[in-house]
């Protein structure tokens, strides 16, 4: 996966992303309609799901300035295409960064991860807050500067403090809410409310090793091979369309300790490679998969 923006920091970047009915002919149009307009493509892949019959692209362009139309006017001019392909699309400003919300409760391995990965330009995104069920956290946060929400939760304020994240949402503009090692589980309807823009972690392959001490159930099973899974979040807890998977081989000199230290290490990198999948715009839905390009 590498940047598409290097080589042309001076001309307006955009990505395209689009799905519709397999047909022939839907390359050709998007390619014709960018080039018509001074476009010149650095990026363009598709594929063809044919047990679903559905063709997704994602086309990664740059503008000539003073010959290509500007974002508004492209989405405007690209309307055509869309309805004779009859097609779900967007096109994206690829330099805007995208707002962030980081979700976290006592574990601090993740938050760690992405704040590292944001400062040094490895995620180019916006944290606008962390929020949390514990304060534990909040020094991490406010020490560089990032405006640290506690919102504690129990049965009965549990609709109350998920209205007040959805108010901090739609107040800091976030486009997208990482559940790093946030350890509550999020109601149905919070799950629909941020349906394709919420990512979670979780250890272990799905379903597999849920609840309490995962890694000291996997010592106990004898497992060879561990790993954790990143997925947006549904209603179906910790069974969303799976973004990435990271596994690690180890054997029987493995304690639970052990086990967990590994375990970590897989969580931050399988959450860090999907929240960039992400922000780059590389991630599909596909019913209950996702099609993801790198």
């Amino acid at each position: 996966m590498t940047s598409t923006t290097a080589p042309f920091d001076d001309k307006p970047a955009y990505v395209l992303n689009a799905t519709c009915e397999s047909r022939l002919g839907t390359v050709a149009a998007v390619s014709t309609f960018l080039a018509q307009r001074q476009c010149f493509i650095t990026e363009m892949q598709q594929f063809d799901d044919l047990l679903s019959g559905r063709f997704f692209t994602r086309v990664a362009f740059f503008g000539e300035p003073g010959k290509t139309p500007p974002l508004d006017r492209l989405r405007e001019q690209f309307q055509d295409v869309a309805r004779r392909e009859q097609m779900e699309w967007a096109v994206y400003d690829a330099q805007r960064r995208a707002r962030v919300v980081l979700m976290v409760s006592k574990p601090d391995h993740c938050l760690n991860d992405l704040l590292y990965r944001q400062r040094t330009g490895e995620l180019q995104m916006d944290i606008v807050a962390v929020v949390s069920n514990h304060p534990d956290l909040r020094p991490m946060a406010e020490s560089r500067g990032i405006p640290y929400v506690l919102l504690p939760v129990t049965p009965d304020n549990k609709p109350a403090q998920e209205a007040a994240l959805m108010d901090l949402v739609h107040h800091t503009e976030a486009d997208l809410v990482v559940l790093a090692r946030y350890m509550q589980v999020l109601s149905d309807n919070l799950c629909r409310q941020l349906r394709g823009r919420a990512i979670n972690i979780h250890h272990s392959f799905l379903p597999g090793f849920k609840g309490a001490k995962p890694y000291h159930q996997a010592h106990e099973r004898g497992v060879k091979l561990i790993g954790a899974t990143a997925h947006y979040v549904t209603p179906d807890l910790d069974e969303g369309p799976i973004i990435e998977q990271i596994v690690q081989r180890v054997d029987h000199t493995h304690t639970p300790d052990m086990l967990a230290a590994a375990g970590r290490d897989s969580e931050c990198r399988a959450l860090a490679l999907a929240v960039r999948c992400h922000l780059e715009h590389r991630v599909f839905l596909n019913g209950a998969r996702t099609v993801v390009f790198r």
